[in-house]
């Protein structure tokens, strides 16, 4: 198995073990030993169990935001471009559910630090709050603290996806994919 293969290894089953037995009760010992890797070359990737948990949220937002990136259009209509992105995000998690079930547990969670949490926001999902910033420009959104709405629209993608995976038939339902970014939307429409 190579370097890059045996931190794979590790980051892989550090995500099945901290998603199905919690990330207190996770060792390295026994993320090493699903990996197939020796302890030491654990701790040569990551010094810490806290590392290992911020690398792998780091890397998985990344991975959700290159996708969602990958989607964005620029129609020139805001809520039919945040519509198209809200829809993007979910179909996501529900193409990537063991990934989505880790943000369920950890988006907010103290395990993961908040400058990491931060760092995430902030640099790894940045085109949603300029999708934000454009609205308020426009005058089509409120003028609320962009932070303070990208956690609030975080916590609505958190309770809408957990939703939609616990009943994954009403995700294909358009009534329920309408409704969903509906209480997205109206949440930071300029009232």
């Amino acid at each position: 198995m190579s370097k890059l293969d045996k931190k794979q290894a590790i980051l892989d089953t550090a995500l099945t073990l901290f998603v199905s037995q919690g990330f207190y009760a996770t060792s390295t010992a026994s993320i090493a030993k699903q990996a197939g890797v020796a302890t030491g070359t654990l701790f040569h990737h990551f010094p810490s169990k806290d590392e290992l948990m911020n690398h792998l949220f780091l890397n998985i937002k990344q991975e959700f935001a290159d996708a969602i990136q990958a989607s964005i259009k620029d129609s020139g209509d805001l809520k039919k471009d945040a519509k198209h992105l809200w829809t993007s995000a979910i179909q996501w998690a529900m193409d990537n559910p063991l990934k989505q079930e880790f943000f369920q547990q950890y988006s907010m969670s103290p395990s993961i630090a908040p400058e990491i949490r931060e760092q995430a926001m902030n640099s790894i999902l940045s085109f949603m709050g300029a999708l934000m910033q454009k609205g308020q420009a426009l005058g089509l959104l409120a003028n609320y603290p962009l932070t303070l709405m990208q956690d609030n629209c975080h916590g609505q993608f958190l309770a809408a996806t957990r939703f939609f995976l616990d009943n994954p038939e009403k995700w294909q339902d358009p009534q329920h994919q309408e409704a969903s970014f509906l209480l997205f939307w109206n949440a930071m429409v300029k009232g």
